[in-house]
């Protein structure tokens, strides 16, 4: 009997990658690692009822690695900007000293 391809072992490491490029963001990468463990996770719940119909398990097995390895990273990232908001004052005075440093930096470089 021919064995056929789990489903999804493809888009759930492309987004298990594209959430750990875009893991800095924190929102942003925690959304398609979510969604790339998601679907890591059915595939493997699929495999295990019918483990002799398919072949590429240990594809899955590395997208929900990369999944969850993108996730603890966004997660990590989430905290330190809730953090960093948080230490500044605010969300509005958060912006007003981003401003003024952007404002500062490019006065120093800016004119050159």
């Amino acid at each position: 009997m021919e064995q056929k391809k789990l489903p999804n072992g493809v888009l759930s490491i492309v987004l298990g990658i594209f959430g750990f490029l875009c893991c800095c963001t924190g929102i942003l990468g925690a959304i398609s690692s979510g969604i790339g463990l998601k679907l890591a996770l059915k595939s493997e719940k699929l495999f295990k009822g019918a483990p002799e119909e398919y072949d590429n398990f240990s594809q899955i097995k590395t997208a929900k690695i990369i999944n969850i390895i993108a996730l603890a990273l966004s997660v990590l990232m989430i905290i330190r900007w809730i953090y960093i908001i948080f230490n500044a004052g605010g969300l509005g005075q958060f912006i007003e000293e981003f401003k003024e440093a952007y404002g500062q930096a490019m006065e120093q470089y800016g004119e050159q």
